[in-house]
Order: structure tokens, then C-alpha cells, then sequence
């Protein structure tokens, strides 16, 4: 387990997201991708993926982020994000799970957009 390996992942994520690259993003996750927020919870497939994250993503995208990885074990960790999306301040939790010496996203949980 890494911290680094952790901060160069959502580097990566960050820089797509930006780029407004979903596929990449998603070839990044691991699916179902869980979403939980204030009350409920679903599982998107890849498509319902690219489709609700393509519509988060469109246009300029600034961001800034610190990030507070947990470990949970050598291969789970949950991540706890501090930032301002487009100069809003979010904060929101991302578990990521290693698959075959790969991290990969798995669920996102944020309250506030139910």
C-alpha cells in the first residue's frame, strides 16, 4: 500500500476529469460503480457511468483537492476529499479497491445531491 501510488491515481482521475475524458475515467473504475448520498444509494453500470458523469463534466472544470487516503487494507482504500469544484467546496469520500495491481475506482459518496 502506497499513499503516493493513491495521490498519482486521483492525479491521473483529476486531469481526465478536467479534460472532460469520461471513457478514460471510466476504464479507471471498477463496475458497478456504487454512488451513495443523502439517503439513497445506486449502482451504475459503464453506461449509466459515462452518461451521469458526462453530464457533471461538461465545460470548464477548475479543481482543487486535498486528499486523506484511509487504508483500510493493503488493496481497499477510502479516501477523503477536501476541495473546491468550479470555486464550490465539496466534500465527498471514494473507496478504491486494487485489482490485479491496479487501483480502481468503486464507489463515490458525497451528501447534498440527492
Amino acid at each position: 500500500m502506497s499513499y503516493d501510488e493513491v495521490v498519482q491515481w486521483f492525479e491521473k482521475w483529476d486531469a481526465l476529469a478536467v479534460a472532460g475524458d469520461v471513457e478514460a475515467m471510466a476504464d479507471m473504475a471498477l463496475f458497478p460503480v456504487n454512488t451513495v448520498t443523502d439517503g439513497s444509494a445506486a449502482s451504475w453500470d459503464r453506461a449509466t457511468f459515462l452518461r451521469e458523469m458526462g453530464a457533471q463534466l461538461g465545460g470548464e472544470v477548475e479543481m482543487e483537492s486535498v486528499r486523506t487516503p484511509h487504508f483500510l487494507s493493503d488493496d481497499l482504500v477510502f479516501v477523503v476529499t477536501d476541495g473546491t469544484i468550479n470555486g464550490t467546496a465539496v466534500r465527498y469520500g471514494d473507496l478504491l479497491t486494487r485489482v490485479g495491481g491496479e487501483w480502481k475506482f468503486q464507489t463515490m459518496a458525497q451528501g447534498g445531491w440527492a
